[in-house]
């Protein structure tokens, strides 16, 4: 099984990575996180990617969960090439990239989005800022939307997160969603009436 977590950044994707590789370790099945290249290629490079090393690490991204998938039961992709065409298109208006990473995403068996509800925390590395995250949630749900390809939000932090993440890939014994799945609204899924609930909560 491949699940893949997108999300905008400081969204708590590989703390999430990590606990849902815990629980399936846990039960005697192998899963391991494969981590962003992104992160670190800006590591070792000590900055961002120009345009046209952009492909390469989107290519490298997929090539990684690949060959985890070889020798693992459960892989969890902590983003995919999906995250690297987003950030390519915002900073260099280079759509390009959003052919290759949306058939890559197709062949994962579940795609999860975190949720905005958690704090903006810087880490020192790469992180633009709190303004960017709805920006890249709603281009995250569009490009999904327009590949037509099946997601769940995950909302909630810590023990509650991993839980509705196992909940939505009907790991707790509930039934999940199908793919056919549409929306009981006709605004559930904009992510302008989404936040808009959530902030009232808050």
């Amino acid at each position: 099984m491949k699940v893949c977590l997108l999300g905008a950044e400081s969204t708590g994707k590989s703390t999430l990575a990590h606990a849902l590789a815990g629980h399936f370790n846990a039960q005697g099945r192998t899963a391991v996180v494969v981590g962003e290249v992104l992160r670190e290629w800006c590591a070792r490079e000590g900055r961002t990617p120009r345009p046209e090393e952009q492909l390469p690490i989107a290519q490298e991204q997929e090539a990684r969960v690949a060959a985890a998938a070889l020798a693992a039961d459960v892989v969890i992709a902590d983003t995919s090439a999906l995250m690297v065409a987003i950030y390519s298109a915002m900073l260099f208006a280079d759509g390009t990239l959003y052919q290759f990473a949306l058939a890559q995403q197709r062949l994962y068996d579940a795609t999860l989005v975190t949720g905005l509800d958690i704090p903006w925390v810087a880490d020192g590395l790469q992180r633009d800022g709190p303004h960017v995250r709805e920006p890249v949630d709603a281009l995250v749900r569009s490009a999904l939307q327009r590949g037509d390809i099946p997601y769940r939000v995950v909302y909630g932090s810590g023990a509650e997160r991993l839980e509705n993440a196992l909940v939505a890939l009907g790991q707790l014994g509930r039934t999940p969603q199908p793919a056919t799945w549409t929306w009981a609204c006709d605004k559930c899924s904009d992510p302008e009436c989404e936040h808009r609930l959530f902030r009232r909560l808050l």
